[in-house]
């Protein structure tokens, strides 16, 4: 039985102990035992995944646009707590931002190169590759954030429950998300959270390490990536100790004036009037094709490129959700559902699809219509460094490549801050303001795991790990579907009985007044 109130807490880092010590000392076995859960996933309940995601868009449209929508995350006087713009910011920030640099240019090129369909270095494979690039960066995974988001913060900001993952099944299990059952889900949560941001973090030092290699000559080698996350994480514990208005806020502002000077450089500076027909040609393909590409399992073959792209990214998705959803649940307090669907799931959507159709778009015509094969081999060795490569061919190179190097970091920095407040909520039962220890704490153990894992080449195994706890929380999230529904419905039969009973207080207050004729009479 997990009742101490700290059991979240010690059980949590005892399991992530554990991590470590696979990853230390039998990282191949760990890698394999993965891969092979993974494999049973995709082949098995792959189909799956792909509904279950597409029910949570589905719900979470429900909710944005439906009765519910104007019930507000809060009291009925509560407003938001920051603008709309740093809100936007601070949740891209800490969901996919360093994804988008690791992935920006050598997604679409590796979907050019070998597409879903057809035949690569093709129109059509180019077509095809902007296509799936939305898909797996569209609403369908905003979406699984929004669902985890709104949930979160309509229990805990309207309902005054704790601020853990937990709280969100009070309408099926009430007062037993205080006992073993609570508990439990908030240990999954927190694993995780643990291992998709470790992961990120040793992702993110290998592509910083390879932009040295780059730029400077710095050797990739081990002790240069350990002290890269040493850096980053004195960094993101000192950051997070600040809270929320403070550096965590900043830093995502920090992000978004980067990304967009980035973005607006190779905008113009690159091929512009291909640029934005990429994008709408990709808007106009990806919603034409939506609903097929969502259900795509490919049953007539043995599934490959749906397994290693489509299933990977959403059981992905799902995996990050208990961490992007809990930290944009805690900045959303004060606005109302449909605002705060507007804002989680398209307003990023588009922001996605600018920098890929900038930088994947970009990198396509360079290698169709400039005859830079070279770049699609850079992809096709190293994903690491390929968005450097891409850089080398525009002006002020040099600069650019250290503009991305600082992107990365500053991403990375923001989703650790994230990652780490949230842990320290969870753990600590749903305190929403979690003492500097415990996030401190959990700021060395993730850069710990993250160091292990580069030291003994563990990396990919704990991704496919990660992946592999898509089908237990995507189950938990479709259990949080029927759980919100029952709370909302609760909370509109409410508000329309304390209508009725207002309208009829109004009635025995203030009398209707009769007429002269009417009281004499009486």
């Amino acid at each position: 039985m997990m009742n101490n109130k700290k059991s979240v807490f010690y059980v949590s880092l005892a399991f992530s102990l554990v991590l470590i010590s696979l990853g230390a000392f039998i990282p191949d076995k760990l890698e394999a035992f993965s891969n092979y859960s993974l494999g049973f996933i995709y082949n098995n309940l792959g189909w799956f995944i792909l509904g279950a995601v597409f029910i949570f868009f589905s719900f979470c449209m429900y909710l944005g646009f439906s009765k519910f929508g104007h019930i507000r995350l809060g009291e009925d006087s509560d407003r938001p707590e920051y603008r709309t713009a740093t809100w936007v910011g601070m949740l891209f920030s800490a969901s996919i931002g360093i994804s988008l640099v690791f992935w920006g240019v050598a997604e679409p090129v590796s979907y050019y190169i070998s597409p879903p369909v057809g035949t690569g270095y093709t129109e059509q494979a180019a077509k095809t590759a902007m296509q799936y690039v939305y898909l797996h960066w569209g609403v369908s995974a905003w979406a699984c954030y929004a669902l985890v988001g709104v949930s979160l913060a309509f229990f805990q900001f309207r309902k005054k429950l704790p601020s853990s993952l937990s709280s969100v099944f009070y309408p099926l299990i009430g007062e037993r998300i205080k006992g073993s059952i609570g508990k439990w889900v908030d240990v999954l949560v927190v694993l995780s959270i643990v291992i998709g941001i470790a992961t990120s973090l040793g992702f993110g030092t290998l592509q910083v390490n390879s932009g040295m290699n780059y730029l400077w000559g710095i050797p990739v080698s081990i002790w240069i990536q350990i002290a890269i996350i040493a850096v980053v994480t004195i960094i993101y514990i000192m950051s997070t100790i600040s809270g929320l208005q403070g550096a965590i806020k900043h830093l995502s502002n920090l992000n978004m004036l980067l990304a967009f000077a980035l973005m607006g450089f190779i905008l113009f500076a690159g091929p512009t009037q291909t640029i934005l027909k990429v994008l709408f040609q990709g808007i106009g393909d990806y919603v034409q094709n939506f609903v097929s590409m969502s259900f795509r399992t490919e049953p007539y073959n043995d599934g490959a490129w749906i397994a290693n792209w489509t299933l990977f990214y959403f059981g992905w998705w799902i995996a990050w959700a208990p961490l992007v959803g809990s930290f944009v649940a805690r900045i959303s307090k004060g606005r109302t559902i449909k605002e705060f669907m507007i804002g989680a799931v398209f307003i990023p959507v588009f922001g996605s699809f600018a920098w890929f159709a900038v930088m994947g778009g970009s990198a396509i015509h360079l290698i169709q219509n400039m005859g830079q094969k070279a770049l699609a081999e850079a992809v096709k060795s190293d994903v690491t460094s390929a968005f450097f490569k891409f850089l080398d061919y525009f002006p002020a190179s040099t600069f650019l490549c250290v503009l991305a190097m600082v992107l990365v970091m500053v991403f990375f920095i923001t989703s650790a801050n994230s990652a780490v407040f949230v842990l320290g909520m969870v753990s600590e039962n749903g305190n929403p303001n979690p003492t500097h220890t415990t996030k401190t704490i959990w700021g060395v153990v993730i850069a710990a795991i993250a160091i292990v894992l580069i030291i003994t080449g563990g990396l990919s195994g704990l991704q496919s790990a990660l992946v592999a706890t898509a089908i237990p929380l995507s189950i938990l999230m479709l259990l949080m579907c029927y759980s919100t529904y029952k709370g909302l419905n609760e909370e509109v039969r409410t508000e329309k009985a304390e209508k009725k009973y207002r309208k009829k207080s109004q009635v025995v207050i203030n009398p209707p007044i009769l007429p002269a004729s009417e009281k004499l009479s009486k």
